[in-house]
C-alpha cells in the first residue's frame, strides 16, 4: 500500500492555454460535421434529397423520431 509523503509541498497545477489560432479550425470542422449530421437526420430523403433511394432515411429513422423530426 503506498504511503503518502510526509512534509511534501503540493505543487500548483497549471492548465495550458490553447491559442485561438489552433482551436478555431477544429471548432469550424466540428461545426460543419454537426450541420451535416443534422441535415442527414432531419432533412435527407425529403424535398432536398441529395442521395437517391430510401437507404439514408431508413438508417436514421429512429434517430429522427428520437430528436423530434417528423418523417412520415
Amino acid at each position: 500500500m503506498p504511503q503518502p509523503l510526509v512534509g511534501s509541498i503540493p505543487q500548483p497545477v497549471s492548465i495550458p492555454a490553447i491559442p485561438l489560432r489552433e482551436f478555431l479550425p477544429w471548432a469550424l470542422f466540428g461545426g460543419l460535421l454537426m450541420l451535416l449530421l443534422i441535415y442527414f437526420v432531419g432533412a435527407e430523403q425529403g424535398a432536398t434529397a441529395l442521395i437517391h433511394g430510401r437507404m439514408v432515411h431508413e438508417f436514421v429513422h429512429d434517430g429522427r423520431h428520437l430528436l423530434g423530426f417528423p418523417c412520415h
